[in-house]
């Protein structure tokens, strides 16, 4: 029996004999909404940790109360042996809220070993959460760990205490946390129960995961959305399941750039806590580098072929599936006659085939008036690839809700 169902079995054994008699509980327990509200996708080749605790950022995109962790230690090849593990909404920093550091446990313990290749879910924590709003956890590694499972560009701060500083994960102030990062570490997923209409999973390469935007500026695409969907009548959680680099059809060498889209989407998108519809962006990296099945050139059809793969995923799990179009990349390193041909007719596919269950013309909506080809400069991070936050914005408001909520 793995980890994560010992944890799941503590979590209805704890449910069925608190307060309440066992049968009104397991009938509530029952009819409770979980959903995704962050998660990042994690990949192989992150570093290595000492007898040190790290704190991370998790920014709720919508809320509610109840929150489960996901740990993760999917891509190591080593147990993780996990000391102590905290959760606290943040102050300023690293420091946390007054009152407000609670314990996180795994099958009731606070410290536990995730195997090679598996993840954790917590059981559930008394805590609310309201949407845009940051929290702090806290993981302590008392064992000299080998390559993490992480996710590399956060656009966020990480807080690390020293090598071999020990247990910081109860501190309320930020003093030990005397370095940081911009990645994520074994932190794959919050859940919580809420009255959102469900979970939209926005998946794709690092225009979805927000290369270039501002650290800590939450100016990512699905970010945007997440605000337009909290303002709106029927509020979602929005997962970013973006990697930087990641290709729909194979693996990329680079191996923090993460496995094929195809082998990770059931993962990543699909068992996401209801997920009710996945917005898929992604491809111009298997034009840029040509990169096509079994090592040879990339063509449209190719690209085409990897799309209905995923739409069947999709569809055989009983999620809805919206088709982005890529975006103009004129001037940009990927840029030749050839690999745009690619583009516009798989972006023509995109709109006309109606294998989608919906389709958002973002590059419609970031294109150049006088040149369709380029992105429009105001939309434009620098590299002709990448938009910027405004560009990010607009691609948020390219989105019609009604596509996520029907």
């Amino acid at each position: 029996m793995t980890i994560k169902k010992i944890g799941l079995m503590a979590l209805m054994l704890l449910t069925a004999t608190c307060g309440t008699s066992g049968a009104l509980a397991e009938k509530q327990y029952r009819h409770i909404q979980r959903i995704a509200v962050w998660a990042p996708s994690m990949t192989i080749g992150g570093p290595a940790f000492d007898n040190q605790t790290i704190r991370m950022v998790v920014h709720a995109s919508v809320g509610g109360s109840s929150l489960v962790l996901h740990l993760s230690n999917l891509r190591g090849t080593t147990p993780l042996v996990v000391g102590k593990v905290s959760i606290a909404a943040q102050a300023h920093g690293a420091e946390t809220a007054a009152g407000s550091l609670r314990p996180v446990t795994v099958s009731l313990a606070r410290n536990f070993t995730i195997p090679a290749g598996a993840e954790v879910v917590s059981d559930p924590i008394p805590m609310t959460v309201d949407a845009g709003q940051n929290l702090l956890v806290s993981m302590y590694l008392p064992q000299a760990t080998r390559s993490a499972t992480w996710h590399s560009d956060a656009f966020d701060t990480t807080y690390l205490s020293e090598s071999g500083s020990g247990d910081r994960s109860d501190d309320a102030d930020g003093g030990s946390y005397i370095k940081s990062t911009t990645s994520w570490y074994y932190l794959s997923g919050m859940d919580i129960v809420s009255r959102a209409d469900g979970t939209v999973v926005a998946f794709g390469d690092s225009i979805t995961d927000g290369y270039n935007t501002p650290v800590g500026a939450y100016a990512r695409w699905p970010d945007y959305l997440a605000r337009r969907l909290a303002d709106d009548r029927h509020p979602m959680g929005v997962v970013d399941a973006g990697i930087g680099g990641n290709r729909v059809l194979t693996d990329v060498p680079n191996i923090w750039q993460g496995i094929s889209a195809i082998k990770r989407f059931g993962h990543d998108a699909l068992e996401q806590p209801g997920v009710r519809t996945v917005i898929l962006m992604e491809g111009i990296n298997d034009i840029g580098n040509d990169a096509g099945p079994d090592g040879g050139p990339l063509t449209a059809q190719d690209l085409i072929d990897g799309y209905r793969k995923l739409i069947r995923q999709a569809h055989d799990a009983g999620v809805r599936i919206v088709g982005g179009t890529m975006l103009p990349n004129k001037g940009a390193g990927y840029y030749t006659e050839a690999h745009e041909a690619i583009r516009q007719a798989c972006n023509q596919w995109i709109r006309s085939s109606g294998a989608f269950d919906g389709v958002i013309d973002f590059d419609r909506a970031m294109q150049d008036p006088s040149d369709p080809l380029a992105m429009r400069a105001s939309y434009d991070s620098g590299d002709h690839l990448h938009p910027n936050a405004a560009g990010m914005q607009a691609m948020a408001n390219a989105v019609d809700l009604r596509l996520l909520t029907k």
